[in-house]
């Protein structure tokens, strides 16, 4: 896909992201890589009424371009870049059941969510909770790197996901995936729980990796 069409089909997804309460007022940040760098969404816009031809473009090293002021969180999706060579947009919402669980006390870092359903474990693997950052802090994007070469999907805690999909429309499904298994984590939480087998997880890892 040229530029211009990925600028296109950004506003396009970010205003279904909108529409849907995805991403609240002007929270929440996407990007889609290029040849020569990457697009991401301008600081303080809203997703939901993005101008392509504002979004912004960053190099490869992640300096300005053209376009508007990058995303103060442009870190989170360098990070990802950098760390993942297959991952060709990265998505980073403040979505309501995803930013509910990342404030739980006591979750496992190492899986915050069980694996509820195969289609959980299809698009997310194995979802990474990171401590709490404040936003736009330096330190969150040396915590991303860390595990980003393992993990496409990363929940940051009082904060909201990082998912990173081999492009947008990729990105933005498994980023869906998460919220709703989200809300049925939160649903399910008193309940005793019929979880994927660690053999059913293999299988599934094995099928679709991420």
């Amino acid at each position: 896909m040229n530029e211009s069409k990925q600028r296109e089909s950004m506003c396009e997804l970010g205003r279904s992201l909108y529409d849907r309460g995805l991403t609240p007022g002007s929270s929440g940040n996407f990007s889609a890589r290029l040849d020569d760098g990457f697009l991401v969404t301008p600081t303080n816009s809203c997703l939901g009424r993005l101008d392509p031809a504002r979004i912004t473009k960053l190099d490869l090293d992640g300096r300005v371009v053209s376009g508007d002021k990058p995303s103060k969180e442009a870190f989170l999706h360098l990070s990802m870049y950098q760390q993942r060579a297959s991952a060709g947009a990265v998505v980073h919402l403040h979505s309501t059941h995803s930013v509910a669980v990342s404030v739980l006390d006591g979750l496992d870092p190492g899986a915050p969510i069980p694996p509820i359903t195969a289609y959980y474990v299809m698009r997310i693997g194995r979802l990474v909770l990171l401590p709490y950052y404040p936003p736009g802090d330096p330190d969150l994007a040396g915590a991303v790197r860390e595990v980003a070469g393992r993990h496409h999907a990363i929940l940051l805690a009082n904060h909201g996901p990082v998912v990173a999909g081999s492009d947008l429309e990729a990105a933005v499904y498994a980023t869906e995936e998460l919220e709703e298994t989200a809300k049925l984590f939160l649903m399910l939480r008193t309940e005793k729980l019929r979880l994927r087998t660690p053999e059913q997880v293999a299988e599934l890892e094995r099928r679709y990796p991420n």
